[in-house]
């Protein structure tokens, strides 16, 4: 049973690691440069072609919409130093002052072609060609290369669509929910009993360095974001974005107030010191309650990286009932405070924040308030792309409306896919 289970989890670790981002990059660029190299050796007159595998390495990335914007803008930055070279080969040679004149034309006619990042790349190739002898046959081979390598690095991503780095990015939500979870446990544990000011100074900390993992979190639902554009096997791209984008959002924004309620548990805790923070009663709902909200957040994020419909509604339901329950907690927590803003007067507006805080993450974690944001999300995203790509939206719109007309005819219609 031990190997058994050994060799499962080796087998999990493989399976994770050949969807690795960096992996996957890797061997997709090493196949397409190779390819490229190959039949730049049968097209370009050059001995040794490199130009071919360098494009194609240079334009390979990890997902299909950063390997076309990439690569046209590639293609044009090579293009333009090329055809800046030749020009500059005709008329003055290379020489000092005309190096310095080449950089300076090719950085400029960079901006103008709008390749944006590979500004460089303009005046890189321009040097490039304008420092062989032979000007003319090097520059227009160079171009074919730049082409071929170009044409192949496209062409490896159309035919072999890369991997939708959804899931990853899920995994990371989640990661960032447990993590946010485990730091409200420990803040509720500590509120319910004697904490030392540095004890509470100590959560505070903690809840900055979340600051980073939402970094970690945001690079990794870039990634699926683009993943998911123009993506021949991804339906309903759109939605998947934003279900997670807004989810993450939610989450940052829970980790901020998670991080105000840590600053006033310590202030509260330099007002009180060497006394508890709360009376026993209080400090005991307020766990509580800090521990039903920890357990939501989980159930937020596993609702937002659900796709299957039953296993949505599942995950959907047990959220409502988490929030329904903390709600009943928060309602006792807010007479307990009332009390004891009354029997101590001093500290009373520390005591109002505490209630504040926590109403402000069960009011981010609101079912209803969550359709809302999405639905207003999905209305701006749509605006924005009817605005800049009028032409193609319209496209889309039609074909949903025929592929509806198809399903309707086929009783297909009222199938979840």
């Amino acid at each position: 049973m031990r190997d058994v289970r050994e060799g499962t989890a080796s087998l999990g670790r493989f399976v994770r690691r050949r969807r690795d981002p960096v992996v996957v990059h890797t061997l997709r660029s090493a196949a397409a440069a190779t390819i490229a190299y190959v039949i730049a050796l049968r097209l370009s007159p050059e001995a040794a072609p490199l130009t071919a595998p360098l494009t194609a390495l240079l334009v390979v990335q990890v997902t299909l919409y950063a390997t076309l914007t990439t690569g046209i803008r590639r293609v044009n930055s090579v293009v333009a130093g090329v055809l800046v070279a030749i020009a500059f080969s005709l008329l003055v040679g290379l020489t000092w002052w005309s190096l310095a004149l080449l950089i300076v034309a090719s950085l400029v006619v960079g901006r103008l072609v709008r390749v944006d990042e590979f500004v460089p790349e303009v005046a890189i190739s321009a040097m490039l060609v304008l420092g062989v002898t032979t000007h003319g046959d090097t520059a227009w081979a160079r171009v074919v290369e730049t082409l071929i390598g170009a044409v192949v690095g496209l062409g490896f991503n159309l035919l072999l669509a890369p991997p939708v780095w959804v899931e990853e990015a899920g995994e990371s939500l989640e990661g960032l929910a447990r993590r946010l979870r485990q730091l409200m446990l420990r803040i509720g544990e500590e509120a319910a009993g004697r904490t030392p000011v540095e004890q509470a100074a100590a959560r505070l900390h903690e809840a900055r360095r979340l600051d980073h993992d939402i970094v970690e979190v945001d690079a990794a639902l870039r990634q699926a974001e683009d993943s998911l554009r123009l993506n021949p096997r991804v339906r309903e791209g759109l939605l998947h974005r934003v279900v997670l984008r807004t989810g993450l959002d939610t989450l940052e924004i829970c980790t901020v107030v998670l991080r105000v309620l840590a600053r006033t548990l310590t202030d509260l805790a330099k007002e009180r010191e060497p006394e508890p923070l709360f009376a026993k009663e209080t400090g005991a709902v307020l766990e509580q309650l800090l521990s039903e909200i920890a357990d939501a957040v989980v159930s937020f994020a596993v609702l937002v990286t659900t796709h299957v419909s039953l296993n949505a509604d599942a995950a959907e339901s047990r959220l409502a009932a988490e929030l329904r329950t903390a709600v009943g907690t928060r309602d006792k927590l807010a007479l307990l405070l009332r009390e004891e803003a009354e029997r101590e007067t001093r500290n009373w507006q520390l005591l109002g924040a505490v209630l504040t805080e926590v109403n402000r993450i069960l009011d981010e974690l609101d079912t209803e308030h969550r359709s809302h944001r999405l639905l207003e999300e999905l209305d701006r995203v749509s605006r924005e792309q009817r605005a800049r790509m009028p032409r193609l939206t319209r496209l889309r719109e039609r074909m949903g409306v025929q592929e509806q007309l198809w399903r309707n005819r086929t009783g297909f219609g009222g199938r979840s896919w």
